[in-house]
């Protein structure tokens, strides 16, 4: 073997050597990135093991009295309860209501199934003064399920508007989507005709309201008192200001869209301090605000009801009760 030709056979070998090692170290660095995905899966195992977990299952048994208040809230709880009262505030088109549902609705409606709850549904409409669509589903929403109400199904029609939220900033909560709903429940034909009537007429109303009346109200009040003023208002604040500026809300009066945006500015005075309502869901029992640790977890949740004495219900039942069947 000559000089040249040795001295390609060791070239040779030295590049050989060096893919080897290079391979080598290509299957370390692939060993390692493997290890370190597969922590990371099990980690977002655990984690939504631990999330899943912490989830009431879903509640299959009865269902507490449903009792419609005056100011169109419905209490759950079956005559003579004594009980802590979990009042909870929430708007069909807000997603963080949605997962407090999926959280803790079965919870809620066992308690109240024990007669270790009264639950006091307040739905309110924290979305009207958003941009269409998300105000129009927001109070949608809100007048479907108090006409639900007027036919003792406001809980699982509640539990329904939750499950098909809309995705927020597109438009649902259909007429159509509505009527199909409540349908679906134990409802007969003539109290399907009734909700559907009522619907259709509330839905005139919200579109009045999101798309006419609260638009052109709202332009008048920045350009006569200013945005920075407009900023300091609930809705209810400026309705009221707008009765004495020339916009009429008087068609808002005797309907269910008028009844949720009521709903929503007594909300914002209610409570004050550290019970101060700012938006939903919130959660109180027995008139005291919960955190969100608390109110958005089921053993949060169940030991702050466990832990707390009796409560009184401050608002009154209708007159008829509000619970035809």
């Amino acid at each position: 073997m000559g000089s040249e030709t040795r001295k390609r056979a060791r070239e040779h070998l030295k590049e050989r050597r060096a893919k080897e090692k290079k391979a080598a170290a290509l299957r370390k660095n692939l060993i390692v990135v493997g290890a370190a995905a597969a922590v990371v899966l099990l980690i977002v195992v655990i984690g939504y093991a631990v999330l899943d977990s912490d989830r009431s299952e879903g509640y299959t048994g009865p269902i507490a009295a449903q009792t419609v208040q005056e100011d169109g809230s419905v209490v759950m709880a079956d005559d003579g309860v004594q009980a802590p009262v979990v009042e909870v505030y929430a708007d069909y088109q807000c997603p963080a209501c949605r997962q407090f549902e999926i959280t803790n609705g079965g919870l809620l409606k066992e308690r109240a199934a024990r007669g270790e709850a009264i639950v006091h549904f307040r739905p309110v409409s924290i979305f009207a003064q958003q941009q269409v669509p998300i105000s129009g589903n927001s109070l949608r929403g809100g007048a479907a399920a108090r006409i639900a109400a007027d036919h003792g199904v406001f809980v699982e029609y509640n539990d329904v508007l939750f499950e098909n939220q809309p995705t927020e900033g597109r438009e649902g909560f259909s007429t159509d989507q509505l009527k199909g709903w409540f349908a679906e429940l134990e409802t007969s034909p003539g109290q399907q005709e009734e909700f559907g009537a009522r619907l259709d007429e509330e839905a005139a109303v919200v579109t009045e309201f999101t798309e006419e009346f609260l638009p052109a109200l709202t332009q008048d009040a920045v350009d006569r008192i200013g945005q920075e003023t407009l900023g300091t208002m609930v809705l209810t604040d400026l309705l009221a200001w707008g009765a004495d500026n020339g916009h009429d809300p008087a068609f808002l009066e005797g309907t269910y869209t008028g009844e949720i945006i009521e709903a929503t500015g007594n909300a914002y005075t209610r409570y004050s301090g550290d019970d101060a309502f700012g938006g939903t869901p919130s959660i109180y029992i027995n008139g005291t605000l919960l955190d969100n640790n608390t109110a958005m977890t089921v053993r949060g949740l169940s030991e702050a009801i466990a832990s707390a004495d009796p409560g009184k219900v401050e608002t009154q039942p209708l007159g008829d009760g509000g619970d035809e069947e």
